[in-house]
């Protein structure tokens, strides 16, 4: 602005000495010089408000670029002197806008990375506290084969049992653990065909009878052709049978009516708090009574379920049993 009033200064001496050499007439020197000094006045006030304007406008941008973090959203209008600034306003809006939606993004980027950084934790500590038992059980039984070679045949023979199961325990968890991550990376996919899922229930039954031996499971399922994947729909019955085992003391009931599939237990129950999470991934009740091993069995289910279009279905109540049910 200085350089500006300097160069319109000096052009306005140079052209009134111009005007009085030129002109014979003081007088008409004299108005024309002065009619100059306002055409100039008025010239140079009006470049002043364009550009005063034109500083204020970019003063606010840069406030926005400053602060840019904290700004929710841009709200932001203007016109300018000059439509080469009014384009560059437009541009800073448009980077700003831009820049706002990248910082949204890493936002919401950085909130997943510590969503997954806690879930990896809960996996961890999921896995130390499902593995230490059986680990801990092998290891015992183990040492005491080790130091006591007298011990009675019967009693080595239950000692290999609870070694042999609880190693059975590990491949399970392990096995479960495989078949999320599976599903986590999206490599899994449904080989349907068409099959008896009431034959199924009757395989995995007898499948148990060893592990659970002083329980029964009533099967009341009639014969019922289904279209699906028949060891994804296995991995579904022997985590539902599993669970109402575990967790109830009780016989079981499994049954097939008008297309659904129930498991239904007269177990601990889970509480309402409880209800709606457990079937969410590493889910542990902050009670024992209800504890979904790794928190991952019934979260497979879901899964599962919802690659068949169908969903699991939970009633319960505490120290009076649940249901499991989803139709296929």
């Amino acid at each position: 602005m200085a350089r500006l009033v300097t160069i319109a200064v000096s052009i306005f001496l140079i052209f009134s000495f111009l005007l009085f050499a030129l002109l014979d007439d003081p007088k008409d020197a004299w108005i024309a010089v002065i009619l100059l000094a306002l055409a100039f006045i008025i010239f140079v006030f009006s470049i002043y408000r364009a550009t005063a304007r034109m500083q204020s406008e970019l003063v606010t941008i840069s406030q926005y670029m400053k602060n840019l973090e904290s700004i929710d959203k841009i709200e932001y209008d203007t016109h300018f002197f000059t439509q080469e600034f009014e384009d560059i306003n437009q541009n800073l809006i448009k980077v700003l806008n831009s820049a706002k939606k990248r910082e949204e993004i890493k936002q919401r980027y950085n909130a997943k990375l510590k969503l997954k950084n806690r879930q990896r934790g809960d996996m961890i500590s999921a896995i130390a506290h499902e593995f230490r038992n059986p680990i801990a059980s092998i290891m015992g039984y183990s040492q005491t084969l080790q130091e006591d070679p007298d011990i009675p045949q019967p009693l080595q023979r239950k000692f290999l049992d609870k070694i042999y199961n609880n190693g059975n325990k590990i491949e399970a968890l392990l096995s479960r653990l495989i078949l999320w991550n599976k599903f986590e990376s999206g490599e899994t996919s449904l080989h349907k065909s068409t099959f008896d899922i009431s034959s199924l229930m009757h395989e995995i039954t007898r499948s148990m009878e060893d592990k659970y031996k002083n329980r029964e499971i009533l099967v009341d399922a009639p014969p019922t052709t289904v279209d699906a994947d028949r060891t994804l729909m296995e991995v579904v019955l022997k985590n539902l049978i599993e669970n109402a085992l575990k967790y109830s003391k009780d016989d079981i009931q499994v049954t097939v009516k008008d297309g659904v599939v129930s498991v239904r237990d007269h177990g601990v129950g889970i509480g309402k708090k409880d209800l709606g999470n457990v079937t969410k991934k590493f889910y542990r009740s902050g009670t024992h009574s209800w504890d979904n091993s790794m928190g991952l069995g019934l979260s497979i289910v879901k899964t599962i379920l919802s690659m068949h279009h169908s969903q699991l279905e939970i009633s319960s109540e505490v120290d009076v049993g649940s249901t499991f049910s989803f139709k296929i």
